[in-house]
Formats: C-alpha cells, sequence, structure tokens
C-alpha cells in the first residue's frame, strides 16, 4: 500500500477559513476549541489545525515568524540543486552517444534508458536529453514499450522476412529496383499478395539492406515514429461487495443569495457513505477534483487500498477531463461513464443529491453565501456518515457498518478500522 498522502491543498484551505470563521463571529469560541470542533468534523488533528491558522496569520502578516512564501522559496532551492546534480550525472553518462551532434536513433535512446531509469526515472530522463538534443517524449517510450504492434507492422514483420530471405538469395547485390522486380516475377510463378515498390523500399531501408553502388553509398536517416470516453462499468448495478470497490460521483447546486454555488460529492456504493465533497462558486474540473482527492486521502488515511476501484459518473465534463482521468489512473482507479443524458445510469449518485437537497438545502435556505452552504454541508456529511441512520445499512449509519464489515472480515486488512474513531 502506498504512504500515507498529505492532506490535500484545498481541505487545508478550507478547514482554515472554516476556523478562522468560526473565531471572528461576534461571541465565536477561542482559536483551540474552534480548531477542535472543525478538525473532528474534517478527520484533522486539532493541534495541527491550529498549527496551520497560525501560519496563516503569518503568511498575512499579522503574527511575526517565516511565511510560506520564504519555506516554498528555499524547498524550491534545494530541488533545483537536486535537479542539477541528477541532470549532470544523466549528460556524463549519455555522453557516449550525445557527443556525435545528430540525435541518436530511437532503439538507442529507449535501451539508455531502461538501463538507467531505476536511478534517475523516465521522465527526468526525457526531458535532459531533449533539452540537449536528443528529442524524445516519455509517452514515446511508454508507447514503444507497451503497445500492441498494429496490423502494418505484423505485415511488415512477415514482409522483413521475405525481404531478408530473398536478398540474401541474391548474394546482397539486389537494390530496390530489382528487388520490386524480382518479387513481380515470383509471384507470377506462385502468386502472392502484390508489394508496391515503395514499399519494398520502406523495408529494405528500415531493414539497413542496400544494393552494391559504385562509388559512393548515399546514407539514409530513419525519422523517429512519431482517447476514448469510458464505458459503463455498472451497468445500473449499484451494489458492492466490500467498501473502495465502486464508488459514485456527482455534482449538484444550490442557489444562495449570491448566486449559484455547486456541490460535488463521492459515494461508496457498499455503504453509501460520503467519502468526498467539496463546494465551490464555478462548475471547474477543480470542483469534482477536489472531491475526488478527499476521498482518495480519506482511505489512505485510513489505511485502505482503493486499486482496482470503479470510479463511475455521468458524462460531465469534470468527469472525463484529462486531469481527473489521470488522477484515477495514478490512483489506480478504472473510470465509468453512464450514457448520454439519462439521470438512471447514475442514480445512486443522484439520490443522494435528493437527500442532501431535502434534509439540508431546502429545510435550512434561503442561504446567503457558499460560506453558510460549505459549513452546513460539513455538518451534515459528518452527521450523515456517522450519525444517520440509512436503510441501505440496515438502519446503521454508513460509517458503522463499514466498521461492522471489517470486524467480520479478518481476511481484510482492518488496521484502520481498528484505529479510535474521532465520533
Amino acid at each position: 500500500m502506498p504512504a500515507l498522502r498529505k492532506y490535500p491543498d484545498e481541505l487545508r484551505e478550507r478547514a482554515i477559513r472554516l476556523v478562522m470563521d468560526l473565531v471572528e463571529q461576534p461571541g465565536g469560541p477561542s482559536l483551540n476549541r474552534a480548531s477542535l470542533r472543525v478538525g473532528e468534523q474534517l478527520g484533522i488533528n486539532g493541534d495541527t489545525l491550529r498549527n496551520w491558522v497560525k501560519q496563516a496569520r503569518v503568511d498575512a502578516g499579522t503574527a511575526p515568524g517565516v511565511t510560506t512564501q520564504d519555506k516554498a522559496r528555499i524547498a524550491e532551492l534545494k530541488r533545483e540543486v537536486r535537479e542539477l546534480r541528477r541532470a549532470n550525472a544523466i549528460l556524463k553518462s549519455a555522453s557516449g552517444f550525445l557527443r556525435g551532434g545528430a540525435r541518436p536513433p530511437l532503439d538507442t535512446l529507449i535501451t539508455y534508458i531502461d538501463q538507467h531509469k531505476d536511478v534517475h526515472g523516465v521522465e527526468p530522463i526525457c526531458r535532459v536529453l531533449t533539452e540537449a538534443g536528443a528529442k524524445i517524449a516519455p509517452s514515446t517510450y511508454y508507447a514503444a514499450k507497451t503497445r500492441p504492434p498494429s496490423a502494418r507492422a505484423v505485415a511488415d514483420a512477415a514482409l522483413d522476412e521475405r525481404i531478408v530471405a530473398t536478398h540474401e538469395a541474391s548474394f546482397g547485390v539486389y537494390g530496390v529496383r530489382k528487388m520490386w522486380k524480382m518479387w513481380k516475377a515470383l509471384n507470377r510463378e506462385t502468386p502472392q499478395a502484390p508489394v508496391a515498390r515503395c514499399t519494398v523500399e520502406r523495408r529494405m531501408r528500415a531493414q539497413h539492406l542496400s544494393g552494391v553502388v559504385r562509388g559512393r553509398v548515399k546514407r539514409t536517416t530513419v525519422p523517429a515514429e512519431v482517447a476514448d470516453r469510458p464505458g459503463d462499468l455498472l451497468e445500473r448495478d449499484f451494489t458492492a461487495a466490500a467498501p473502495n470497490q465502486r464508488w459514485v460521483a456527482d455534482i449538484t447546486y444550490v442557489a444562495t443569495w449570491t448566486g449559484f454555488v455547486y456541490v460535488a460529492f463521492v459515494l461508496d456504493l457498499f455503504s453509501r457513505r460520503v467519502v468526498g465533497w467539496r463546494v465551490s462558486n464555478s462548475l471547474r474540473t477543480d470542483l469534482a477534483l477536489d472531491a475526488l482527492e478527499q476521498a482518495l486521502w480519506q482511505r489512505h488515511r485510513e489505511q485502505h487500498d482503493v486499486t482496482g476501484l470503479i470510479h463511475h459518473s455521468d458524462r460531465g465534463v469534470q468527469y472525463v477531463a484529462i486531469g481527473y482521468t489521470e488522477r484515477l489512473a495514478s490512483a489506480g482507479a478504472v473510470a465509468s461513464v453512464g450514457s448520454r443524458g439519462d439521470s438512471y445510469d447514475n442514480a445512486a449518485a443522484e439520490s443522494l443529491n435528493g437527500l442532501y437537497k431535502t434534509e439540508l438545502i431546502r429545510r435550512h435556505g434561503p442561504w446567503r453565501s457558499l460560506e453558510d452552504v460549505e459549513f452546513a454541508t460539513m455538518e451534515w456529511v459528518d452527521w450523515y456518515n456517522n450519525s444517520r441512520l440509512h436503510s441501505w445499512c440496515g438502519d446503521v449509519p454508513p460509517g458503522e457498518y463499514e466498521k461492522e464489515y471489517y470486524r467480520q472480515n479478518t481476511d481484510t486488512d482492518t488496521t484502520a478500522s481498528a484505529q479510535p474513531s474521532l465520533h
């Protein structure tokens, strides 16, 4: 299992803002009490949250100390020194094929990366080689290593065997023209699929084959060889045999006096527990991505693996964006997307949105601002996960339902469920 990630930046900023809002209210609690209250409901240690608030005040210039910007600058300088040392080591080990001046063959670059990727990593090597004039992108390397052969590549491989055999049979003296004519003659005797002259030329060049030439040989160069939307993996089956097998995600809206705000949820289908949420005044990809980050952080914090998780959503641009799908892939999750314009394909998430609006938004509105909605949503999610009786879970809260599952299934890693709850 990967190491626990730090708190997501968005969650950290949200917690600081909520604490400061509480403290600044007329007759509001002290910093310690506000930190403990918000920290308990967001799953953040109260002392840690209090330190965040103090640092925020330093950054704002209202308290003495080293600002976050200065700390970041020091860390950045240290990182630059490490990068320069690594680049120097890469250039030194690659000097054998870089000193010629011309771009090395792709196969040479691929071999070099294979030999040194465990030490320096693929992306840093590609970046340093590109800056040194040997251009290669990480995608080119991964494609060369993982891309299955195309139909043309398969046909070329079979053709190469015939070309080499024919060239050897001619004592290696035939060039493109005579090789092509020889094949035409052979095809008249033994009919086979015709091969164009340009194809013979291309494959002979790839195999470094040529006919004998009087005088100087002309040397040629070989140029470098230069996303579908996910399918519906749930098929309206919103059940799961264990936590972290299937998640659903969706976005809803809330009207306030200052305009619409949008709320993103991530729901575990096993227990119907809300594992991630986010409130924003825009529908940018960050809205859904921040909710996903909180969900992944929450599961890593509980030491539960999400590898193989199916993440299902509608076809909203936030969920099919490159940044979102790449984050799912990096977590080992599989994306699933419902059909266009059909809310039934994401009914479980739509049901959560309905509960949220019925139990909170409509009962306690009208809402003044995003901050009011955000604070109320935090309270509601905490109650929903840890206190609200859910019929899906046999009339127990989703959080308790998950803990009972881990207690009963000894084959499952129960390290996280053994930790005391904050509630």
